[in-house]
């Protein structure tokens, strides 16, 4: 636990440097909704990190929290990632392996440094694969191009 501990002090030093180099002051409202976003390890929409925050302060207004958000963005400490649900979400940046490896491969291959990123991925699923594969084997009269034993197609 004091290892963590040890990781928010740095993490509460970043954040009290950039905002004093924006021109604006410590509060506590700032702190605590820190706080809050450094001890939740997962996604989290200015909407999720408010409710965290009224559990402990319901002094703390909507629009305070989402700018925190910001600040904590542009001091490097979060990062915006977005899903299929048009929602932007907040993870912890600082000091934390990014998901993505490939990311990281092909912006060296290339040259450049990404600013954010996108994955997207589509597909149909194991029980929707096989009533597609038996609808047209019953159509057609025809066998079964992919036969699915085990889970591995063959």
């Amino acid at each position: 636990m004091a290892k963590k501990k040890e990781k928010f002090e740095k993490e509460r030093e970043i954040f009290l440097e950039h905002i004093q180099k924006a021109g604006l002051r410590r509060t506590g409202q700032r702190d605590l909704i820190l706080d809050i976003f450094l001890r939740t390890e997962e996604h989290l929409t200015s909407e999720d990190l408010y409710w965290l925050v009224q559990k402990e302060d319901p002094t703390v207004g909507h629009t305070t929290v989402y700018r925190t958000l910001k600040l904590l963005t542009e001091a490097g400490l979060a990062r915006e990632v977005r899903f299929g649900d048009n929602k932007t979400y907040y993870e912890h940046h600082y000091n934390h392996e990014h998901h993505d490896d490939m990311q990281d491969k092909m912006a060296d291959k290339f040259g450049f440094k990404p600013t954010h990123h996108s994955l997207r991925m589509w597909g149909v699923c194991d029980e929707c694969q096989k009533l597609t594969v038996e609808a047209h084997t019953m159509a057609s009269g025809a066998q079964p191009r992919v036969r699915v034993r085990s889970g591995v197609a063959q």
